[in-house]
C-alpha cells in the first residue's frame, strides 16, 4: 500500500522569524491527512482538504491569512488537478469566498470549464453554497501574523498526494504579493506554472509567481521526466534553476507515480511537511534539502 503526501506553507520564510506555530499545524494536517490516505481516500479530496485547512487558518498567505492588494481589497487564486484524467479547475481574482480552493474544486467537477476569474468564480462559488466573507476588512486579519508585508514577494500554500488507488492529484492556493496591483494574477491558478498533475508526477508551486509562469514551472518537472527520462529530485531542481533564471526564487513539491518525494527551494526558507508510506512526518522551514 503506497501513498505521499506532501504540504507547503510557501517559500517565504524569512530568517530570524519563529515558525513553530506554523510548523505545529503542519504536522496536525500531515498527520491527519496521512490517517485519510490509509483510509483509502483520495488524493484529490485530501490535496482539497488540506488547503482547506490551510486557508482557514489565518497562518499563511492564502485564505484567510491573504495580503491586501493595492487598494486594499483581497482577490484570491486557486487551481486544482486530478492526475490520472488531468481534470483541472482554477479560479482567479475571486472575493468574498472562504475557500478558494473549494471555488476551484467546484470548476473542476462541473467540468465545462478550466478557469473562472472574478465575478465569474463568484458566482459559481456561491451557487455551489460556499461560505462567503461578511466582512473583509475584519475576516483578512492575520495576514501579518506570519511575516507578510511590503517587503514579502510571494506566499502561498499548496499540496500534492499519492492515495493507495495510484493517482495523484495537486493543489495552490495564494493571496498574492502584499500590495499587488488589482487584478494582479500569478503563477498559483495557472494549470502548468502553479499546479501540475498527470499520470508521473503531482507538482505545488511557490516563489515568485511572474518567474514562475515564464519557466511554465510545474509542468515542466513532469517534462523533464517523461522526456528527458530525468528523476524527480532532478528535475525539480532543473525548473527550480530555470525559475532562477528569470529573477525569481521560490520552491516546490512534488511526488512521483512509485511516492518518491521532493521539496528543493532556493529562497531563504520554505514551510513544508510530507509524509509517506515508506517516511515518518517530518516538518520543516530551513532544513537543508538533499
Amino acid at each position: 500500500m503506497t501513498y505521499a503526501l506532501v504540504l507547503h506553507g510557501g517559500a517565504g520564510a524569512r530568517l530570524g522569524t519563529d515558525y513553530t506555530v506554523q510548523q505545529k499545524h503542519m504536522r496536525q494536517l500531515i498527520t491527519a491527512g496521512q490517517g485519510m490516505l490509509v483510509d483509502g481516500q483520495s488524493a484529490l479530496d485530501v490535496v482539497a482538504w488540506a488547503i482547506e485547512e490551510l486557508e482557514a487558518s489565518g497562518l499563511y498567505v492564502a485564505g484567510k491569512g491573504s495580503a491586501p492588494n493595492s487598494l486594499g481589497g483581497f482577490e484570491l487564486d486557486a487551481s486544482i488537478m486530478h492526475g490520472p484524467e488531468r481534470r483541472a479547475g482554477a479560479v482567479a481574482a475571486i472575493e468574498g469566498i472562504k475557500s478558494p480552493i473549494r471555488a476551484a474544486k467546484v470548476v473542476l467537477d462541473d467540468g465545462r470549464h478550466v478557469m473562472l476569474v472574478g465575478a465569474g468564480a463568484q458566482i459559481a462559488a456561491r451557487a455551489a453554497g460556499l461560505a462567503e466573507v461578511d466582512d473583509a476588512d475584519a475576516y483578512y486579519s492575520e495576514h501579518v501574523s506570519h511575516g507578510s508585508n511590503e517587503d514579502a514577494n510571494h506566499g502561498t500554500v499548496g499540496a500534492v498526494a499519492l492515495d493507495i488507488h495510484g493517482e495523484l492529484a495537486a493543489g495552490t492556493s495564494t493571496g498574492g504579493i502584499f500590495g499587488k496591483l488589482v487584478g494582479r494574477v500569478g503563477d498559483t491558478p495557472i494549470i502548468g506554472s502553479g499546479t501540475w498533475a498527470d499520470d508521473t508526477v503531482a507538482v505545488s508551486c511557490t516563489g515568485l509567481g511572474e518567474a514562475f509562469m515564464r519557466a511554465n514551472a510545474a509542468f515542466d518537472v513532469s517534462a523533464r521526466m517523461r522526456y528527458g527520462k530525468a528523476e524527480l529530485t532532478q528535475a525539480c531542481r532543473a525548473v527550480l534553476d530555470d525559475v532562477a533564471r528569470f529573477g525569481g526564487d521560490g520552491g516546490l513539491i512534488a511526488i512521483d507515480a512509485a511516492g518518491h518525494i521532493a521539496m528543493p527551494y532556493n529562497s531563504d526558507g520554505m514551510k513544508r511537511a510530507a509524509v509517506s508510506s515508506s517516511m515518518d512526518p517530518v516538518v520543516q522551514v530551513f532544513e537543508p534539502e538533499p
